[in-house]
Parts: structure tokens; sequence; C-alpha cells
């Protein structure tokens, strides 16, 4: 078996700067978008349900992305027609999004958004197993959290950035602020000229060559045997029965979601072992079902990160506002004041995050992947946990500190675990595999995090926050669970 040579850091760098601009675009959506949708007269409660379509998009597209990049080959390569064509699409819905003028306009914009987004990101995971070898992948996806960092810094803090430089920072009757517009049309500029960069500088391993590197036959599976008729009836089942107790106890119509996508993950299951397709749907839902190992340990991993984040992403707008600045009220100078100190306070982490990057694998090399990783989540658990405690809204760029850290860590250090642990053919299919383990703690997150504050918090956006923060604990334990080579 031929080594796959190490490359430069400057190779390095222009393999890993597209996330730059991909990182730009998807901070605008994390820290702008429940602003807008608030704007545009989007309730408390509607907001986690109008960002459903984010998750759902992602859980879509990104296997079935990979599934196809594996297979590609092309004058631009492998991984990087879908870099552009991604990022040319996720542009144009950045410079669409901040001029709609209807609710179900910006909730369209956001699927498009974050399915082109999606498009691109994923193959920048499996690009970097590609292209490097085991030795240097901490440092790829190490680099790549570094520039997810800075364009999310950027990004995060343009609309405060703006308001200071004279930018009218509150909403016109049916409008969205001029400090949110423009940044928006900053961040298409940015997405696509990254993404171009990275396309245009870097060159990709042919089909056989990457054969060459890691001879190993895949082990396709028969699908048939892959599934289950008894977890497919277990699964439908309670699929069903949670459609049942939601209608019977006339709990939030979101947690409807829940219960179907279990109907619908037994149903596959279902089909997957009755059926002689040797087709795409089939292949990758064999290949779910027999995932590695250590994926199936680091799952629960991503399970609980994500869970937490998008708990901070939904609720962090809301909760800083209504606590630390007074209003809920999306027309007052007061809200918009805070929304934008949100936007400085997600900047932050961001750019916390940055730094450590070049102190994460410092980190790996004295206490391992798995210990570093439980280290950094509970630095982010306790950022979170803290805003139960804090109440000036300047002393929140320390609670950021902990965020930033648990944010980079998530970044880089399940994907330096993972990459080892699956054939270079298919390292697509599983990258994108992967992603479902962080979308269904999104869609668990945007279906009962509402029901949650409503039952048990008197519908104070300030505990989604705390129960993030919890979440990332927990998460931290799952890791000891992760079983890695050494």
């Amino acid at each position: 078996m031929k080594a796959k040579p190490e490359l430069s850091f400057w190779q390095i760098w222009n393999m890993c700067f597209g996330f730059l601009g991909i990182q730009f675009g998807f901070a605008l959506q994390t820290a702008d978008v429940s602003r807008i949708f608030q704007t545009l007269g989007a309730s408390l409660e509607q907001i986690p349900v109008l960002w459903i379509a984010a998750p759902i998009t992602g859980l879509i597209v990104q296997p079935i992305v990979g599934h196809l990049s594996d297979r590609t080959w092309t004058r631009l390569g492998r991984r990087r027609p879908y870099f552009l064509a991604g990022a040319v699409l996720a542009s144009l819905s950045l410079l669409w999004m901040p001029n709609a003028s209807e609710l179900w306009i910006a909730a369209g914009l956001l699927w498009l958004m974050d399915a082109s987004i999606n498009v691109s990101m994923e193959p920048f995971r499996a690009f970097v197993g590609d292209q490097l070898p085991v030795r240097q992948r901490p440092l790829g996806y190490s680099m790549q959290s570094f520039f997810i960092g800075i364009g999310a810094v950027v990004a995060s803090a343009m609309p405060w950035l703006l308001a200071r430089f004279g930018f009218s920072n509150i909403a016109p009757d049916g409008g969205i602020p001029d400090t949110v517009k423009y940044s928006f049309y900053a961040g298409g500029a940015v997405l696509l000229g990254a993404v171009l960069w990275t396309v245009l500088s870097t060159r990709e391993y042919a089909p056989e060559q990457l054969r060459a590197f890691d001879p190993v036959p895949v082990d396709e599976q028969d699908p048939r045997a892959a599934g289950g008729t008894r977890s497919g009836i277990a699964w439908a089942l309670a699929g069903m029965a949670g459609a049942v107790l939601v209608g019977h106890y006339r709990l939030q119509q979101e947690l409807y979601l829940l219960a179907g996508g279990l109907l619908a993950y037994g149903v596959s299951l279902l089909w997957l072992a009755r059926t002689r397709s040797r087709g795409m749907l089939a292949q990758v839902l064999g290949d779910l079902r027999a995932m590695p190992d250590v994926m199936r340990r680091l799952a629960w991993v991503q399970l609980f990160s994500w869970f937490a984040l998008f708990a901070m992403w939904i609720y962090a707008t809301a909760a800083v506002t209504q606590v630390h600045f007074g209003s809920g009220d999306p027309r007052s100078a007061a809200y918009n004041d805070g929304a934008n100190w949100v936007g400085v306070l997600f900047a932050a982490y961001n750019g916390f995050a940055a730094l450590a990057a070049l102190v994460i694998p410092l980190m790996v090399r004295r206490w391992g992947l798995r210990a570093s990783h439980l280290v950094n989540l509970w630095l982010g658990g306790a950022g979170l946990l803290s805003f139960l405690l804090i109440r000036d809204p300047h002393w929140l760029l320390l609670s950021m500190l902990g965020v930033g850290f648990a944010w980079a860590s998530i970044l880089s250090l399940p994907y330096a675990m993972l990459s080892d642990s699956v054939p270079s053919a298919k390292m697509g299919v599983y990258m994108g595999i992967f992603n479902f383990f962080i979308v269904i703690p999104q869609l668990v997150a945007a279906s009962v995090l509402g029901q949650l504050l409503k039952l048990f918090f008197h519908g104070q956006p300030m505990w989604a926050l705390a129960l993030g923060g919890a979440s990332l604990l927990v998460a931290g334990l799952c890791t000891l669970r992760v079983r890695i080579a050494l």
C-alpha cells in the first residue's frame, strides 16, 4: 500500500479556506434568522417550527451528496463540483433573504439556504479524509475549525459593526433593518469568493490513486441483509404510538415531526429488508445499518452536543433581549440593541473557537482525543449554564469562552476520531450519514424545546440555554465510551 504524501501548511490552508465562506453564511443564518422571523411577525412559539426546515434539509441532502461525490469524477475533480454548486446557490439565498417581505418567504429561503450550504459543507469534510494522511487529519480538521471561527466572528458581528458605522438598526414597516440586510449581502460575496479560492487552488486524487493508497476492498453490504424486519416493525410502531400520544394529550404539533420520523425510518427498514434494489437509497440505508462501532458511539456524543448548540441558536436572541435588555418587542430599540449584542456574543464564541483550534492539537498531543473532547464539552456546558447567573450582558463574553472551546472541538475532534475508521471509497457517504447525528438532535430540539419551556419553565427562553448546558455535560460523559485506536 502506498502512503499518502504529507501536504505543506499552505496546501492545507488552501484546501480548508473555503470553509471561511461557508461559515460566514452559516453564522449569519444562526445569528440573524430568528431575528428576521420575529421582525416579520413570528411569535416565540413559532420560531422552532420555522427552523425545522434547516435540519430536515441536512438529513436528506448530506448523505445523498456524500454518496454521489464518492462516485463522481469530472474535470473539477470529485468533491469540488459540489463545493461550487452549493456556494452559488447559497450566495443567491443570502442576497434574497433580507428582502423577504413575508414570513413564509423567509422560511422557504432558510430551507434553500441550508440545503445549499449542506451541498458545499459535506464534501469539505470528506475532502480532508481524501487528501491527508492519517497523521495530518487532526491538523486538517483543526484548520477547518480555525477558518470557521474567523468567518463566523466577522459575520456574527457585522450588524453590530454596521450600526456603529451609522447604518439603520431599526426595522422599517414590513422590512428588515439595514444592518442585517447589508450583512447578508456581504455574506453572499464572501461565501462564493472563499469557495472559489479552494476550488481553483487545490487538486484532488483520482479514484485510482485513492485505491492505491487504500487498497482494502470495500465491503458492499447486501441491502436486504442490512435491513431487519423486526427493527423496521419496532420503529414503525413507535412512530405510530407517538403520533397517537401527541393527538390524545394535545401536545404541540411539532412533536408529530418526531413521530413521523420514527415511522418513516421503520418503513424504510421494512422496504430495505425486501428490496432487490442496489440503488442509492438501498446502499445508504445499508451503510447506515453497517456503520463502524466508533461511529455508533460517537453518535451519542453528537446527539447531545448538537442539541445544545441548536438550543443556543434558536433561543439566544430571545433570552438575551428579554433578560439582559428588558424587551421582547422586535420593533423596539432595546430589542434590536440586544439582538446586535447576541451577534457580538456569537462572534466572540467563534473568535474563541479560532484560538481554541490552535490549542486543541496541543491538548490532543498531551491528553488524547477523548479526554480533550470531554474537557472542551464541559467548558461549553459551564458557559451556557452561566447565562442563568450573569445579568451584565458584557460578562456574557466570558460565557462564550467556554462555548468557543466546545464549538471548535465539536467541529474537529469527532471527525478526527471517525475518519480513521471508514474506508476512503466511502468517506463521503459516511460523513453524510454522520450528519444524521447532527440533524436528529436539531429536530428534537425544534420539536420539544418549546413544549418543555411551556410545561416546566413558564415559557422563559433562558432555560433553553440551561438545558443546552446540561446536554453538553452529558455529551462529555458519552465521549468516554468511544473506543479509538491508539
